[in-house]
């Protein structure tokens, strides 16, 4: 049984404040990318959706002379760091499971490598469900972060995908009774 939906995220002021700043559509996108994902790959849709649309709510605005700094961004930045934390915090809050919660931050600390150290990561499959979501909706320069989208359709894409996922949960756990 699902404790917080999606919306209920979305909703949240804290989510508003950090998704208005690196990019609403983006976010939304990676949602729908992670439940295709999920789907495939067998992994809990509703962890995934969660994740993968918390998963840059840790970005920094890195701005030189008043415009964004795509270097000093990729150089500095450990968004997934603070990303994982907030969305631990903010689901914790919102009474999400405490497991859930944990495994969701996890999939956010581990959706990038960029502030990692060189070397192989090995990730869990939601982990990387996140970081394959992440990158199906990347544009170059970073340009995904500034796609534009109505609040409404927003909401309305939202409330799409917690019914879809949803439904899916309903599914497995008809499949696990039969």
């Amino acid at each position: 049984m699902r404790r917080v939906t999606l919306t209920d995220i979305f909703l949240h002021p804290i989510t508003q404040k950090y998704l208005k700043r690196s990019g609403v559509a983006h976010a939304i996108a990676t949602a729908y990318h992670a439940y295709r994902l999920a789907l495939q790959y067998g992994v809990n849709v509703d962890l995934a959706t969660k994740a993968a649309l918390l998963h840059d709510i840790g970005h920094y605005e890195w701005y030189s002379n008043g415009t964004w700094d795509y270097e000093t961004y990729k150089q500095n930045d450990i968004h997934a760091i603070k990303g994982a934390e907030r969305a631990h915090k903010l689901l914790i809050r919102l009474g999400e499971h405490p497991q859930h919660a944990k495994e969701i931050a996890l999939a956010i600390l581990l959706h990038t490598d960029s502030y990692l150290p060189e070397g192989e990561l090995k990730r869990k499959p939601l982990q990387t469900i996140v970081k394959l979501a992440d990158e199906a909706d990347e544009e170059p320069g970073g340009k995904h972060h500034y796609r534009q989208i109505d609040d409404e359709l927003a909401l309305k894409k939202i409330q799409q995908l917690d019914r879809m996922v949803e439904q899916q949960l309903q599914r497995d756990a008809l499949d696990q009774i039969s």
